[in-house]
């Protein structure tokens, strides 16, 4: 028996339509009643892609031919999708901002037929940049594989031909064997710029915008942390209960004794602010230096973190300076 022709997450998305169109036949009368019932549904639930670690993703480019490194640094780091990249002409990028402009989109046709069309959503239409480092290997792609015509396309065939996902799915799967690899779409070099991006500080605007998206939905996924951020903070959360346990139980309840005992639980939070900081994970966009207040259940008063200026943070309990 043969894969299905649609999967779990196309299906879901199609159900509610499905469902709707079912309740206006039933309110209309054409049918006794809506026959959609299945709870859940159309409930997406879409497996985590792989991120590619920065390492595997140099690897994947030396494997590459030269042709299509830039597209592959193009789809990481500034998120663009298959049919972006080939419909790219050289006018869109701008080497000197370090920024492309993504205007349309390569749509190839249920009978093979290639055609160019706006972004959908229409917040695909959008204006990314990208890291300075990358531009001299965008600049020698330009130099060496692109007519100097204004219009003209940024990524072809050897022979000059249109990008298809079925001619470039071979080059693909040869370039991740060799790069040890296996299993990895090249949108999931999207998914890992999106969230290298979440993970410098990206606010959810921001990364709508990036990825050309009108739902926050998308957009939330990569706002969640990634395994070693998880099993850091996880860490010094650690310290902060190893810390407590040091000290033993409280032997006085007023409230100057606990300001003192929770000395060593500010020495543990410092962990957790310092962990947290340099892994740039709360800091976010347009938070600057904004002072984070934590209250600790049970001790009675807040710890305040302020960002660290110099060499160190400062940590204070309100009112037992």
């Amino acid at each position: 028996m043969g894969s299905p022709a649609f999967g779990p997450v196309s299906v879901a998305k199609a159900y509610p339509l499905l469902h709707a169109i079912m309740s206006t036949a039933a309110d209309d009368g054409l049918i006794r009643r809506n026959p959609c019932r299945i709870k859940g549904a159309g409930q997406e639930d879409s497996p985590e892609r792989p991120i590619a670690p920065v390492t595997g993703l140099v690897e994947l480019l030396d494997r590459m031919p030269v042709r299509y490194r830039a597209m592959l640094l193009l789809a990481t780091f500034a998120s663009l999708r298959f049919g972006e990249l080939a419909a790219l002409r050289r006018c869109d990028i701008d080497l000197e901002r370090c920024c492309v402009r993504v205007a349309r989109s390569l749509v190839q046709m249920n009978d093979g037929k290639l055609t160019e069309a706006e972004p959908k959503p229409r917040s695909g239409r959008r204006i990314v940049s990208f890291p300075r480092e990358i531009a001299p290997e965008l600049r020698w792609h330009l130099e060496r594989f692109v007519d100097p015509e204004a219009d003209s396309l940024v990524f072809v065939g050897p022979k000059g031909g249109r990008l298809r996902r079925s001619n470039f799915r071979n080059i693909w799967i040869k370039a991740l064997d060799e790069a040890g690899l296996p299993g990895l779409h090249l949108h999931d070099l999207r998914h890992t710029g999106n969230t290298m991006a979440a993970a410098t500080g990206a606010s959810l605007r921001e990364l709508m915008e990036r990825m050309g998206h009108t739902s926050t939905r998308a957009a939330l996924i990569y706002q969640h942390a990634t395994r070693e951020r998880d099993e850091a903070i996880a860490a010094a959360m650690g310290e902060v209960l190893a810390s407590v346990w040091r000290k033993g139980p409280a032997r006085s309840r007023s409230g100057t004794y606990r300001a003192k005992e929770g000395d060593g639980f500010l020495m543990a939070a410092q962990c957790i602010f310092d962990a947290r900081l340099d892994l740039g994970f709360w800091v976010g966009a347009g938070e600057g230096n904004r002072t984070l207040m934590t209250s600790l259940e049970g001790w009675g008063s807040a710890i305040e973190l302020r960002p660290r200026c110099g060499s160190a943070a400062r940590c204070s309990v309100p009112g037992s300076r």
